[in-house]
């Protein structure tokens, strides 16, 4: 075994299938993934960033719901058109991952980018006097 795919291993970077809860149905063929992500925080903000490769910007959702941030990325299936696939080692799915907030997060402002594969999620942080109750 090569010595990048060691390192890649006992760092926990392959994909990781997401696993339905029992009784729930996929709506949509193919496999899902939990995305690798970091998160950081400032002042004024905390930061997620998800990756997400294969995925654009239009096929991205994020929701809230009861303090609840889930992020769905969907990859495009189709090969290209007058091509047929001959081999394949990276496997297609679409991402799925979700993250509790807490009070602090502004869920009106949320700012939300994808570049390079990586969805960066900027989530303000409500200060002293905006808590709401």
């Amino acid at each position: 075994m090569a010595k990048a795919e060691t390192v890649k291993r006992e760092t926990g970077l392959e994909k990781r299938e997401a696993e339905l809860p029992e009784g729930v149905e996929r709506i949509r063929e193919g496999r899902q993934f939990i995305p690798a992500a970091d998160i950081y925080e400032t002042n004024d903000a905390v930061v997620v960033q998800a990756d997400m490769p294969g995925v654009s910007a239009g096929s991205v959702d994020v929701v809230i719901e009861k303090n609840v941030l889930a992020i769905r990325g969907t990859v495009p299936r189709e090969v290209p058109e007058g091509m047929s696939l001959a081999y394949r080692e990276y496997v297609v799915g679409d991402f799925v991952r979700s993250f509790s907030l807490n009070d602090e997060v502004d869920r009106e402002n949320i700012g939300a980018s994808v570049s390079n594969g990586v969805l960066t999620l900027t989530l303000p942080k409500l200060g002293p006097m905006q808590k709401r109750i």
